[in-house]
């Protein structure tokens, strides 16, 4: 499975990708107002502006899923939906895992929604492990929206 940098014209693809998955994980779950603000234009404007931390599987200008990372966090997975299940996530949290290696990160972590059985099952499979809940802020069009998420962390370097 190919992991490469996006190229500043898949974005709309990658947000398409985005939108049709958080949809499918979370608008069920999920307070009807943040889904509110869960558009795909609000998910370009943001992949827009993480482009330079973000990798995809999958061919130029058909990408099947994205990773970005944020500081010492795994910020964003999402694979398309035809993409489930055939190695994509794994081989882009692999990736992600290595890339924050690189950068000296220990202890990396992402959130996970509260009800996320699938992703969390996933993560665990990949050796993460549920740390804690907290209050993640999440940005939005009118500012920070407070959620309840679980926080799953993962050991990548031993302590030097």
């Amino acid at each position: 499975m190919e992991i490469r940098q996006p190229e500043a014209n898949e974005v709309d693809r990658l947000a398409k990708v985005w939108y049709d998955a958080w949809q499918d994980a979370h608008a069920a779950i999920l307070p009807p107002e943040l889904a509110r603000d869960r558009t795909e234009a609000s998910f370009r404007k943001r992949l827009a502006a993480a482009l330079a931390d973000t990798r995809v599987a999958g061919p130029k200008g058909a990408a099947l899923g994205f990773c970005t990372l944020k500081d010492d966090e795994l910020y964003q997975l999402f694979v398309a939906a035809e993409a489930r299940c055939a190695g994509v996530a794994a081989a882009l949290i692999a990736d992600a895992e290595a890339r924050l290696r690189a950068k000296g990160v220990r202890v990396a972590w992402l959130a996970c929604a509260i009800g996320n059985t699938r992703a969390a099952r996933f993560y665990e499979k990949q050796g993460w492990h549920l740390a804690r809940t907290f209050t993640s802020h999440l940005e939005t069009a009118n500012g920070n929206f407070d959620l309840d998420v679980w926080r799953y962390e993962k050991r990548l370097r031993e302590d030097e």
